[in-house]
């Protein structure tokens, strides 16, 4: 087969293979025979036309691991004794990736696994695809030649295409009790641990989200009448679509208005249209046209590791599966639950923002999908409807049933399955508790942050997004200490022009209410690309080229976003500080070119602010040998615990195997924050902690014993530390900080908690 060139129509040469493949499959299943003497014609069908010597299928097992089922090549007798563990080899590399691995020399891939039973040695090229069904991982597909070879697209399309098929066959019973390990588990409690998306804590019953509609007719009997189809589906999901838009929770300005915005856009891209015409054209039916384009979209997305083309993946997985449901004729909300019930846990292996909002949100009490992050367009839909929701929850589909009692814990990130009676009554106290004490905290809201010898500490919250603001005025915090201006890049299409930064910030500051806000410069790269901006590909990105380093050599990503600044705070006062300066240097040649920035300005006579303050974020350990010469430089210094803490202690704060590892009350972090502090009383420079240390009361306790007065963290987390500070007496824990630190305290946080205690401090 030949490979299709870029500039080429998207119109598979590979259609006569396919139909070709799809005929005898329908043969086979219709013949007499037990699944095992199936799935044998299979491989030895699907080797024949696609002139491979090898064909093989695995199946996964209740526990993950993948067992050769059928083969036609490799040795016979592997067939059921062969088992790879999970992600074991590059089988085990695509089910476990869910992508298609492609190898021209397979053996000398460093993620190949030597099986001498298999007789698989003497093969080099291989080409695996998942075999999916409603995104559930069923197993592998995989032909293999002697020849080194990389297989074209049109061949790992016609592959991909024959695993669809075959799934569908796995699922009605071609192999008989293939699946039947998988249930066992789904009738014992399970504890799933995922990140959390958005906070809260959630008790009901499963509903788990199947939208997809499974194709099982792929070749047209009229091309003519099957455009037709797919031009009406595309005119009814655009009509959808604004509908959705229009409910009224949704009404509202703000970050999840502009994702859905730009989702409705997905839906009238052209070439997304045109890549589904020529699929119709080709042969194919409307449905298994919908099907066919979206696999190549998320082929080629799935190439890119960049957070933002996941996030389109999704999104266009979402759009694919809303066309399916109107060409098979089922209205928007039909795959939901007639009786969905009133406190549903929704469960979904992934998810797109307005599939969530095709569910009753007076019913929904909380969302776990397996794939998704923090930044998620669905985890911004979640917060915008304040439910509790994890993400990153491996494997919960397959250990859950519909209408089994579940638990999510979005405080911990862990999701309780099937809860024995004694969590549950553990739980549900605990959501007495948690209502009872955000009533105690609601009613210090307006109470100063003093300790009981009249300190006073300044209480800020972190924000990234619009309606985040709202949170400044429940919460009673004194201000935002921490402002993330890239989540507005990371949510659009395109680069935002000067303008609508402005207006953007604007807004942030008409939320805030002359509240102050300390603006953060764009921290992207590393795991927040973007896909307008060139990717660099590097080994370890939290510590490549992002944030200032990326602005300094990017000059003019900084001066919009500078100008977009002095236009928001024109007549008032900008805070603006730098992420990832790791030395004096580099924040020299940002004062230069901001201070150049403003004079421009002031001497064209447009608006500017009447103040500045710019401020450097302490994350890179090596400034603590040129803090001098770094205070010398600045307005005030934050400290950004989160990744000054991984730098320090060398562990990956991503990583669940290192993360917590080492505690952040221990003597090392704790002398470092000391060091820095005192050196910002040596230069009368203002120092305050970000980040996730601040937001605990043991550790806001320790940041006040070391002298710290302004300290800022999430929203929910400000009735908690305020609490403490009003129950603690500043000068007895900084004595105490003392005696610890000097002593060289082995067990800092139980020797805190000990203080806590005895001084009868809310912790």
């Amino acid at each position: 087969m030949q490979s299709r060139r870029s500039d080429e129509p998207e119109i598979s040469a590979s259609e006569p293979a396919l139909r070709i493949i799809m005929r005898r499959l329908r043969q086979i299943m219709a013949e007499a025979g037990d699944g095992q003497s199936r799935l044998d014609k299979i491989v030895r069908h699907v080797a024949g036309v696609m002139v491979a010597e090898v064909c093989s299928i695995y199946l996964k097992r209740r526990d993950g691991s993948l067992e050769l089922f059928a083969t036609e090549g490799l040795n016979p007798a592997a067939v059921h004794t062969t088992r790879l563990k999970r992600n074991e080899g590059l089988v085990g590399r695509c089910a476990e990736l869910g992508t298609p691995v492609n190898e021209p020399d397979a053996q000398h891939h460093p993620a190949f696994s030597y099986r001498p039973e298999t007789g698989e040695e003497i093969y080099h090229s291989l080409l695996a695809v998942p075999i999916l069904r409603s995104g559930q991982m069923l197993g592998v597909l995989v032909i293999q030649n002697h020849a080194f070879r990389e297989y074209s697209d049109d061949d790992v399309e016609t592959l991909q295409a024959t695993a669809m098929v075959v799934a569908e066959h796995l699922v009605s019973g071609a192999v008989a009790n293939a699946e039947a390990d998988a249930e066992i588990s789904r009738s014992l409690a399970a504890t799933i641990s995922g990140e959390i998306l958005s906070e809260g804590i959630a008790l009901g019953h499963v509903v788990l989200h199947e939208p997809r509609i499974v194709v099982t007719k792929f070749t047209a009997d009229d091309p003519v009448a099957e455009l037709k189809r797919l031009e009406s589906a595309i005119t009814e999901l655009r009509a959808a679509l604004d509908e959705m838009l229009e409910q009224e929770q949704l009404a509202t300005d703000g970050d999840h208005r502009d994702v859905l915005e730009a989702y409705r856009m997905f839906a009238h891209d052209r070439g997304w249209e045109r890549r589904l015409r020529e699929a119709v054209q080709s042969g194919l039916t409307a449905d298994a046209a919908v099907e066919s384009v979206k696999n190549r979209s998320r082929a080629r997305m799935l190439r890119n590791a960049d957070p933002y083309w996941q996030e389109r993946q999704r999104d266009f997985d979402d759009l694919s599966d809303r066309m399916l449901r109107i060409l098979a004729g089922r209205s928007s909300s039909e795959h939901l639950p007639a009786d969905m019930p009133a406190d549903t846990i929704l469960i979904a292996r992934t998810m797109g923002p307005a599939e969530l909002l095709d569910y009753d949100p007076k019913k929904l009490r909380g969302l776990v999908v397996e794939d998704g992050s923090a930044q998620s367009h669905v985890a911004v839909v979640a917060k915008a409807l304040g439910i509790p929701a994890l993400g990153q929850a491996e494997g919960v589909v397959e250990h859950v049933g519909p209408g089994d009692a579940a638990i999510i814990d979005a405080e911990t990130g862990e999701v309780y399955l099937r809860p024995l009676p004694d969590v549950i009554s553990a739980f549900s106290d605990k959501v007495r508790f948690r209502a009872r004490r955000q009533k105690k905290y609601g009613a210090l809201r307006d109470v100063p942050a003093t300790t009981k010898d009249g300190q006073r500490v300044e209480l800020n919250i972190n924000a990234g997004l619009v309606y985040d603001m709202e949170h400044l005025e429940e919460s009673g915090a004194d201000g935002v200490g921490l402002f993330r201006t890239e989540l507005q890049f990371m949510v659009s299409r395109t680069l935002p022009r000067l303008e609508r930064q402005a207006q953007s910030y604007r807004q942030v500051i008409e939320a805030a209410g002359g509240k102050p806000i300390v603006f953060r410069a764009l921290d992207i790269g590393g795991d927040k690309m973007l896909p307008y901006l060139h990717k660099v590909k590097e080994e370890n990105p939290a510590l490549g080229w992002r944030a200032i380093r990326m602005s300094l050599d990017r000059k003019a990503l900084l001066r919009t976003q500078l100008r977009a600044l002095f236009r928001a705070t024109a007549g008032g006062e900008l805070r603006l500080m730098i992420p990832m300066v790791s030395t004096a240097a580099e924040m020299v040649r940002v004062k230069e070119l901001f201070d150049a920035e403003l004079g421009l300005i002031r001497r064209k006579g447009m608006p500017c602010p009447e103040r500045v303050r710019l401020g450097a974020m302490f994350e890179v350990p090596s400034l603590l040998f040129e803090l001098d010469d770094l205070f010398r430089l600045v307005d005030f210094v934050s400290i950004g615990s989160n990744d000054l803490m991984q730098f320090l202690f060398a562990a990956d704060r991503t990583n669940a195997k290192v993360a917590s590892r080492y505690d952040v009350l221990s003597v090392a972090p704790l002398r470092a924050l000391r060091q820095v502090l005192q050196a910002g009383r040596r230069h009368n420079v203002p120092v305050t902690v970000c980040g996730e240390i601040a937001g605990r009361p043991v550790e806001a306790m320790a940041l006040i014993g070391l002298g710290f007065r302004s300290i800022s963290m999430a929203p929910a987390a400000v009735g908690a530390v305020k609490s403490m500070i009003l129950s603690l007496d500043a000068s007895e824990i900084e004595r105490e900080m003392e005696r610890l630190l000097a002593q060289g305290e082995k067990d800092m946080r139980r020797a805190l908690l000990r203080f806590a205690r005895h001084a009868g401090v809310d912790h």
